[in-house]
Parts: C-alpha cells; structure tokens; sequence
C-alpha cells in the first residue's frame, strides 16, 4: 500500500492536562511532517472534554510552546468542551441508541477487575449488564455492545493489527458514570467532523484503534488511515506523561528537543547545522519518510532528552 493520501487532512490532539513535554512534541512532529510532506492540512483540536483533569491555562500553554518550536496549524482549534460539540456527541449517542447498539450499565471498576479476565487494555468487561443491570442498581455508565467480529485494519507503521474486541477489550464505555462523554466516541465523532482522513499518534493508542473502527461503522463514519508513533520513556521504562510528571520542552531553545525528535522517528542525519526551527522545518519537511519510522508496538522506546 502506498503511503501517498490525497486532500490529506491531520490533526494534533492534546489533552490540556498539563504543558507539552518532549513524548508529546514527537507526536505533534509526527503529525505535523506527515501532513505538510504530503502538501495537506494540519489542524489541533484540544481534547478538553475530561474536564475534572483539566489544568487552567494548560491549553493555551500548548499553543503557545507550539508556536515556539515552529508549527503553524491550518483552520481554528476545536475545542472538544463547547455546546456545539456536546449537541453533536448527544446525537451520535442516539444513533447508536436507535441501533440498540448501547445499554446502560451499573459496574463498577472494582468489580470488574475482580471478576474480568485479563484483556489488551486491563480487564475484559464480563457482561454483566447486558440484559439488564442487577437489581436496585443504578446504571450510570453506557457501554457498546460488542461482538466477536474480527476487527483489522493496516496501520503504516505497526503492519497488520487485528483484534477480537468482545474478547479482548468487551463492551466498552461510551458515557461514563459522571455524564462525560467518553474518549473512544468523541475521538470518532470529532475525527469525522473534522474531515479527519489520516491520523498520526503514538502507539499508546494502537490497541484503542479497533474500538473506535466498531464506533465509525456503527455510526456510518469514514475510517480514517491510521500510523502509530513510537513512544519516549524514561530510563525507568516508564511512558513519559504529564500524570508521570514528564517535565515540559523548554520554549526559549526548541531546536535541540526539534532535533531529538527527529532522531526518535528515525530520520535521517541533517547534512549541515541548522540554527533555529524555522530552518529544521524547511529542511525537515522535504526529507520525511514516514517509512523510516521505527515500528515500535512493544513501546519501549527510550531517549535521553536534550539538556537545555
């Protein structure tokens, strides 16, 4: 399959959970040099709907290193917390509604690790609620109902992924129990929305992929080609995240990060220094092969960063 995509639409995708550090600049470099390899369009959206996680200014922080290291994104950012948005994530829960393809459900995480094997993504949920919740148990979750369809998809880094979702992952959380719409539907809801036709991501997410491929048929959505990034850890082994306390870029010297990003993705060795982001993009654009990009679904990539 060849990697060309015309009228290529990316995105970037950060939760405002805290400030961009260097696992989160690789993806947005990912991103970023695939799409403008490709002459196409790069948007950011702000994943903001897990409000209870969300930090003040963390957002705007995000732009603001963005703009620092060099990207330019195409179009205004998406805000996943806004009205219009909600209205449209209600209505994709009705559908799935008027398919049946939902139920209520009263487990809670306790018990469903206690009592599910163990699955891609923690525990399988056993389908306990299916029928119907037990009784004099409020059902504050919606889940999908699953099945043992096979799901596959060619990713362009990783190769073949296939998964068995009812036995591997279950029926999966589309609401959750405090009323928040849940990543899987809105990550669906919002690539489709925004004509999204290929996502770049880290590999944190392969496994996620499948799940919202059953979302896309289920509501009549395009399936988006996928490429998963490998991810950065620490010398611990550890995926760097804001939740691991991931220390930020720094803004006032982006090229040094720009640089070992690069490395990580497996690209190759500029031929002559390059002194600010301006001329890696110019030179770092033409160059991107989104082949040469290590294929890393056991995620146990590791880089030291770059000292400031």
């Amino acid at each position: 399959m060849s990697n060309e995509i015309t009228n290529y639409r990316g995105r970037f995708a950060p939760s405002p959970s805290g400030p961009l550090h260097f696992g989160s600049l690789v993806a947005a470099m990912g991103s970023y040099l695939d799409a403008r390899h490709a002459g196409g369009i790069w948007l950011v959206r702000m994943e903001d709907l897990d409000t209870p996680r969300v930090k003040p200014a963390a957002a705007d922080k995000i732009l603001a290193t963005l703009e620092a290291f060099g990207f330019e994104w195409d179009e205004k950012i998406l805000r996943q917390n806004n009205p219009h948005r909600s209205d449209a994530y209600r209505q994709a829960l009705a559908k799935l509604a008027a398919r049946d393809a939902i139920y209520r459900c009263a487990c809670t995480r306790k018990e469903i690790n206690e009592s599910g094997v163990p699955g891609v993504e923690g525990s399988v949920y056993p389908g306990t609620c299916r029928i119907k919740p037990p009784a004099g148990r409020a059902a504050k979750t919606i889940r999908v109902r699953t099945d043992d369809t096979g799901i596959g998809f060619r990713d362009l880094i990783c190769g073949e992924i296939q998964q068995q979702v009812l036995s591997e992952c279950g029926d999966f959380i589309v609401r959750r129990a405090d009323g928040l719409v849940a990543y899987q539907l809105a990550v669906v809801v919002d690539d489709a929305f925004q004509g999204i036709n290929r996502v770049v991501r880290g590999a944190d997410l392969l496994f996620s992929t499948p799940r919202q491929i059953v979302l896309q048929k289920l509501l009549g959505l395009p399936t988006p080609e996928y490429a998963h990034l490998p991810l950065v850890k620490d010398a611990n082994g550890r995926k760097l995240s804001k939740q691991s306390l991931a220390q930020p870029v720094n803004n006032a010297h982006p090229l040094p990060a720009l640089l070992a990003a690069w490395r990580l993705l497996g690209q190759v060795k500029p031929e002559h220094d390059l002194g600010n982001p301006n001329e890696f993009w110019a030179w770092a654009v033409p160059k991107w092969k989104l082949s040469q990009v290590p294929k890393d679904s056991s995620m146990v990539s590791r880089l030291n960063l770059p000292a400031d």
